[in-house]
């Protein structure tokens, strides 16, 4: 509920009062170091101990090409929907929740192990400016306000059940195991931030976002080591 709840609350700011894009970059480059903290510390070092390099390996790249080829296979798509009028912010919704749900997974595979507070830092702060700068775009298309809230207001329910999801399927999994799906989303959600986050966050701040990310990576380093 608190890492979803942060899609209407940007969805509203977006909507109805967009702050200036060097906040949105800095909220998009703080978003970026926090995930490669979590992904580092609460994904891929978990799967790393549970079934040895090997398997959190062959994991990590299955959950980076999974992501890369349905990335892919979406951009086209959306190319194609532009080109035939189709719905700019059904679009979008499918491009955040392609990038939400590797993340959410992930959040509830971590709770089988720990309180995952590292990831849900990450994730509340990734999915904040993504909604806002979402938000921004669909008005923009001509979207209504209220369609915009509605649209990410069902977003954020679909997320916090990819939550509930990844920590049902995967409780009853033993340590060895849990190395695949942990290895899965590491490497889904670093492709994410590679593809999403990053870029974005440079294209509205430039250069001055690796202060954010650094800061970002660091405030969530600490969280994790405390």
């Amino acid at each position: 509920m608190i890492a979803s709840s942060a899609l209407p609350l940007g969805a509203l700011i977006g909507a109805w009062r967009p702050p200036p894009r060097a906040v949105t970059a800095a909220l998009l480059g703080f978003a970026s170091g926090a995930l490669i903290t979590a992904v580092a510390v609460e994904l891929f070092q978990e799967a790393l101990e549970h079934g040895g390099e090997g398997r959190a390996g062959v994991a990590f790249f299955a959950g980076a090409t999974v992501f890369i080829v349905v990335d892919s296979w979406l951009d086209r798509r959306t190319e194609g929907q532009a080109a035939a009028g189709g719905s700019v912010g059904f679009a979008l919704l499918a491009g955040v929740t392609l990038d939400g749900v590797p993340e959410n997974l992930a959040m509830g595979i971590g709770l089988v192990e720990s309180t995952s507070a590292t990831l849900l830092v990450a994730i509340f702060a990734s999915n904040l400016p993504e909604a806002i700068v979402g938000a921004q775009k669909m008005r923009g298309a001509g979207m209504t306000r209220g369609r915009v809230l509605s649209v990410w207001s069902v977003t954020a329910v679909l997320l916090g059940l990819a939550v509930v999801a990844g920590y049902g399927a995967l409780e009853g999994l033993d340590h060895r195991s849990l190395a695949w799906p942990l290895g899965f989303a590491a490497g889904a959600v670093l492709a994410s931030l590679a593809d999403t986050l990053m870029p974005e966050a440079y294209k509205e701040g430039g250069p001055t976002v690796a202060y954010f990310t650094a800061l970002g990576f660091l405030v969530s380093f600490l969280i994790a080591a405390a």
